[in-house]
């Protein structure tokens, strides 16, 4: 009879320490979308614009360029969450462009990767795979000042130095 609880004792042990280990957090696949929304806000005038774009266009805010790299939105099942790739520059009244921000933001946690300007603010607001409805999107031109939105690839400024280039293993291959 001890013989027999020893075995057992031993087996449920060594169980217990080959079982396989859940993680504490599950890496989930993220799917690359088409359009990011973002709203930006103009923290002296407290004017806020919501815009939408296709990933890799550029948006013009006030002084602001915003190149969206990426735009990434998890599985409808699981937790909710968007995510973006962005770059933004300002381009100062002599003609100088200066970094302001380059990486990933979160729509869920604005303030985890935030955009640091006195003046203006920048934030992500979901991934999506269509535009919104024409009444919608009329709706956001006329809250834009002339000149602002999305920019012809012609027409945006040279962007700054190198120093915040975005690294090739920070854009998915497939892009």
């Amino acid at each position: 009879m001890k013989n027999n609880f020893l075995v057992l004792a031993f087996l449920s042990l060594s169980f217990f320490f080959h079982a396989p280990v859940k993680p504490a957090f599950a890496v989930t696949e993220m799917d690359d979308m088409p359009i990011v929304k973002l709203r930006s806000l103009d923290k002296v005038t407290a004017r806020t614009v919501t815009f939408e774009a296709q990933v890799g266009s550029t948006i013009k805010f006030g002084p602001l360029y915003v190149k969206i790299q990426a735009c990434r939105k998890a599985p409808p099942i699981e937790k909710p969450e968007s995510a973006a790739f962005l770059q933004i520059w300002e381009v100062t009244p002599a003609d100088e462009a200066k970094w302001i921000f380059s990486g990933w933001m979160f729509a869920s946690s604005p303030g985890l990767s935030p955009m640091d300007h006195p003046i203006y603010d920048v934030w992500v607001l979901d991934c999506m795979e269509t535009k919104a409805p024409k009444a919608e999107a009329a709706k956001q031109e006329e809250e834009a000042a002339p000149g602002e939105g999305v920019v012809a690839e012609d027409e945006v400024p040279q962007k700054p130095e190198a120093a915040m280039e975005v690294p090739a293993e920070a854009i998915p291959e497939d892009q």
